[in-house]
């Protein structure tokens, strides 16, 4: 039988007692003094410290320490934690000032093989090279002391946040020139001009479309047992495809060609389709990057082949955001390339090929909206 205590009991009025209520199963009040509240109205109802400590897992100095605040000066007293003076802290400004400056250089700047710091690392660089600095305080800095100094101001010197440094020097111009080319594009669409003698595509490559095969066949949904299609994990590389496509900004109609490479003669075949499709008396005029393939001597001698048939509009350089068939390459990732499998690249280029017939059956116009928007990107 536990011994009872020799503290006198706690008497509660009826306000004490319904304000302790409120305070124990409260669910925004601070934890300590839920708790404290509990231990108060269970002693005021005669249950023994041990019984308090089970009940509420509470150790039983924290019990006593609360008891006897409330007996002394009333339970205002027992609920709140007593006044104490804040301890000067161990680590200065100046010392943390010093952590931050450390974090902004690189490892291999103070001889190590490391790119970026981790905090570990950090840590260990600290308790090594402070207290010679005159930060004796942090001869013991631990991983998680490095952590709380870079989250105060704040700093994370073991991520990359990636940028662009240099741009097309013409990008702003590049870029005007492209939306004014777009906005005839919608301003004839608009119209409905059959007329139209000048053709406007928007051409581009997507390389590196793998050819993956299963070696175990997929598993069907089953109602009721499994939702999803099941899949083993392992695959084989068949190897990649790329496929040179082209959009007509005026029908929505794809054009689409898929090489084991991408190289001039593979987009002079690319050209040759259009210059085949469009007739004769039309001028075709050809969005694209600068890619090696577009201005080669092959190239070039085949447009000088066909004079006045193409007109080259360059994208700027990093700027192949800004052309449409991007979004075309953006849908197909999204349909019938996304999870394909096959058993050879020969098949992988049959259903990209039967995936852009497809989409030719039911043609959407691309059209560019945002004319606002990247006018003042820059």
């Amino acid at each position: 039988m536990p011994r009872k205590s020799e503290r006198p009991g706690l008497k509660l009025d009826e306000g004490q007692r319904t304000k302790l209520l409120k305070i124990s199963h409260s669910r925004t009040a601070p934890i300590r003094e839920v708790q404290r509240a509990s231990i108060l109205l269970k002693y005021s109802d005669g249950e023994s410290i041990t019984g308090i400590s089970e009940d509420l897992n509470t150790s039983r100095p924290t019990i006593y320490k609360c008891i006897d605040k409330a007996l002394a000066a009333g339970i205002e007293t027992g609920l709140k934690d007593k006044y104490h003076r804040a301890k000067p802290p161990t680590i200065t400004e100046e010392a943390k000032l010093w952590v931050i400056n450390l974090a902004c250089t690189k490892p291999v700047d103070h001889g190590y093989a490391a790119e970026i710091w981790s905090l570990s690392q950090l840590a260990k660089h600290t308790r090594n090279y402070a207290p010679a600095e005159g930060y004796k305080c942090l001869e013991h800095a631990a991983k998680a002391t490095i952590q709380r100094i870079l989250k105060s101001h704040p700093i994370q010197p073991h991520k990359i946040r990636y940028y662009l440094e240099q741009r097309d020097p013409e990008f702003k111009r590049k870029m005007q020139n492209l939306l004014i080319v777009y906005r005839e594009v919608n301003a004839i669409n608009d119209s409905g001009d059959d007329d139209n003698k000048v053709i406007t595509v928007s051409v581009d490559e997507k390389p590196g479309i793998q050819a993956i095969m299963n070696v175990a066949p997929d598993l069907p949904p089953v109602p009721g047992k499994y939702t999803r299609t099941a899949r083993d994990y392992e695959y084989k590389r068949l190897g990649t495809l790329s496929l040179l496509a082209a959009l007509d900004l005026h029908t929505g109609h794809v054009f689409g060609q898929v090489h084991d490479r991408h190289r001039s003669r593979e987009f002079i075949l690319l050209l040759k389709e259009l210059d085949e499709y469009y007739p004769a008396d039309c001028t075709i005029r050809v969005i694209l990057d600068n890619h090696s393939s577009h201005i080669s001597r092959e190239t070039m001698s085949y447009l000088k082949s066909r004079p006045n048939r193409f007109i080259y509009v360059h994208t700027p350089k990093h700027g192949s955001w800004l052309n449409l068939v991007e979004t075309y390459f953006s849908k197909i990732a999204r349909t019938f390339l996304k999870h394909i499998r096959v058993h050879s690249k020969e098949e992988l280029k049959e259903r990209i090929l039967q995936g852009i017939a497809e989409t030719n059956a039911e043609p959407v116009v691309h059209r560019w909206k945002n004319f606002d928007f990247t006018t003042q990107y820059m």
